[in-house]
């Protein structure tokens, strides 16, 4: 990986923020979506595709190409706009984004899209893939690394313990997991509904290397991915902590927006919030 100099930083600030623009503009423009998740994962998918993983949207299915599980298909507002700008397909269908017959379906499906390792709609269920994507890759001697991003929610659901655990017995430090942990589900608030904590505790206690870090600290973020690269004997979990619909100051926090409509004005008011931060970025980025 590449080292971070203050030109890529800007350009992975800039590209967060871009993306976060997408997200209101196709979310609003399909009248229905996901939004919180998606808004406040904005550093981590910028971070990984235009930073971290080795991978070739012209080759989609390069075979030693890192492999980037997204298990919390909900979030796929966001997936489908960095996969656009990435280069996988023209950021023009961005605008098709949940219609009838669109390949941006509600939830990603496989087969519909260059870039997308699994069809994701249950939650729960990507961790468990990612194990057996990193165990395949170590018995076929490939050097590539598996990458998942989930929600804190999903460690709710059983099947995520059992990856964590396959995980664990194969030692696969070439699988990083990746947590969303705003502390939001679509009924509430993640310690009212079924509580989580002492969260990094129950990864340490079941064998895994436990990184903490700001989700929305692009640098930090980064840190913690190379921390991850480097360990060799377990497999690791970095725990991003965010703010819920980061970005939008009406929105931050609130578990409603986890997925509801916008009012009208709500958009608009979204984006000059968003293009208001895209200037101070850049003039931070001038001094």
């Amino acid at each position: 990986m590449e080292a971070l100099h203050e030109k890529k930083l800007q350009f992975l600030e800039l590209m967060t923020n871009r993306l976060r623009q997408e997200v209101i503009r196709i979310v609003s423009g399909a009248g229905s979506g996901h939004i919180a998740g998606p808004l406040d994962t904005a550093e981590i998918f910028t971070s990984m595709y235009f930073h971290v993983l080795q991978h070739d949207p012209k080759h989609p299915h390069w075979a030693h190409r890192d492999r980037m599980v997204v298990s919390c298909g909900h979030y796929c507002p966001m997936f489908y706009a960095t996969l656009a700008h990435a280069g996988y397909f023209k950021v023009e269908e961005l605008k098709t984004l949940r219609r009838i017959d669109s390949r941006l379906q509600g939830h990603p499906h496989r087969n519909a899209l260059p870039g997308l390792e699994t069809t994701s709609g249950p939650l729960g269920s990507g961790v468990s893939q990612a194990a057996g994507m990193a165990l395949a890759a170590r018995l076929d001697r490939k050097k590539c690394r598996v990458y998942c991003l989930t929600s804190d929610g999903e460690h709710q659901e059983g099947n995520t313990w059992e990856g964590i655990m396959f995980a664990a017995k194969h030692r696969l430090s070439n699988l990083t997991v990746i947590v969303d942990r705003n502390n939001i589900q679509i009924d509430g608030y993640t310690e009212d509904i079924m509580p989580l904590e002492p969260f990094r505790a129950k990864y340490e206690a079941f064998g895994w290397h436990v990184v903490e870090v700001n989700g929305h600290d692009i640098p930090a973020f980064i840190g913690a991915i190379a921390e991850a690269q480097a360990i060799y004997e377990k497999p690791t979990v970095i725990i991003a902590h965010t703010v819920a619909a980061r970005g939008v100051s009406f929105m931050e926090r609130d578990y409603l927006w986890h997925s509801k409509p916008f009012k009208p004005g709500e958009a608009e008011q979204a984006l000059k919030e968003l293009k208001a931060e895209q200037e101070k970025i850049a003039q931070s980025h001038e001094k």
